[in-house]
């Protein structure tokens, strides 16, 4: 194992962590997968178990500068711990009902398909620019935002037990289009709440037997002080317009990437050619928001220069 890279990665995961609240399972599991060689079962144990370092530490530096929804997390939290543990569960299931080989197959298959979702998802949130009727919090927090949070909490806890991918960029396109809260917001809520699920999955995955807790504390080494310098950030600026969109692009060819592994049929070039013309249409559009920006921007008026005094 190279350590360095290990740590270096494990750096530049938590700042995109710290500062868009997405990135950390999306990206370790499969870098854990493709470029160290890890089981498909002990990356994912492994990341969650560092992730939930990470976003606790990223989580109170949000709490502490006022961007966490307290009452939203905890109710997001009561659908998505119970909805992790039975991720967990149905990955020991699945295990022992196809074996080993058969089984890393599928469970890549899984992971895969989860990168691609949580792509669309963040390529998707780097759309949504503005988000009419913006809020801070949710005054008043009624029963059917309740019932919301602890659906979108289950769903997402699943997917997390199952795969670790996914958590922050779905729970963040929720706020954003079920709650309409503001950026900074989405982000300081999306991990406060994580920090509280990752724990309960972590463990989860350490009494299954999945986590290695070496290759952990080296990510750890990295994550800890990236995570601290990205929530930093995310209080003073939000880099959607260039980060959000090249994140999302790298999930994508990651989700190829494991898919291709896993004995998926299709040529090798389709992982780099996709993620390319996702990535100039991003860029087209990009310049083509600027552009009208400009357009709309009224110019400033000159003064008119009064006419000279007549002489006498």
């Amino acid at each position: 194992m190279d350590w360095p890279l290990v740590i270096l990665f494990g750096f530049c995961v938590g700042i995109l962590v710290g500062t868009t609240g997405v990135g950390g399972g999306s990206l370790m599991t499969p870098a854990l997968i493709l470029v160290f060689g890890t089981a498909p079962t002990t990356a994912i144990g492994t990341d969650l178990a560092y992730a939930a370092v990470t976003k606790t530490v990223g989580g109170w530096r949000h709490w502490r500068s006022g961007t966490v929804d307290m009452k939203l997390a905890l109710w997001l939290a009561v659908g998505s711990i119970p909805g992790a543990l039975g991720g967990v569960y149905v990955l020991h299931v699945l295990e022992e009902a196809l074996g080993k080989g058969a089984f890393d197959d599928t469970l890549l298959k899984m992971v895969g398909a989860a990168l691609l979702i949580t792509a669309v998802a963040v390529l998707f949130r780097a759309l949504i620019r503005h988000v009419k009727g913006e809020r801070d919090t949710v005054e008043p927090f009624e029963t059917r935002h309740k019932l919301a949070a602890v659906l979108v909490g289950v769903s997402v806890g699943f997917v997390l037990g199952l795969t670790s991918a996914g958590s922050g960029a779905l729970i963040a396109v929720g706020l954003i289009m079920l709650y309409r809260l503001t950026p900074r917001r989405v982000v300081g809520t999306d991990v406060f709440h994580a920090a509280l699920l990752l724990w309960v999955a972590s463990i989860a995955h350490l009494v299954s037997g999945n986590v290695d807790l070496l290759l952990a504390g080296n990510i750890l080494i990295g994550s800890i002080p990236g995570v601290w310098i990205g929530s930093g950030l995310a209080t003073r600026v939000l880099p959607e317009g260039t980060l959000r969109p090249a994140l999302g692009t790298v999930l994508l060819a990651a989700g190829l990437a494991l898919l291709n592994k896993a004995g998926l049929d299709f040529p090798i070039y389709v992982i780099f050619l996709v993620p390319a013309l996702v990535a100039l249409a991003l860029t087209a559009l990009h310049f083509g928001r600027e552009r009208v920006a400009r357009t709309r921007t009224p110019r400033p008026s000159t003064p008119s220069t009064p006419p000279a005094p007549e002489s006498a």
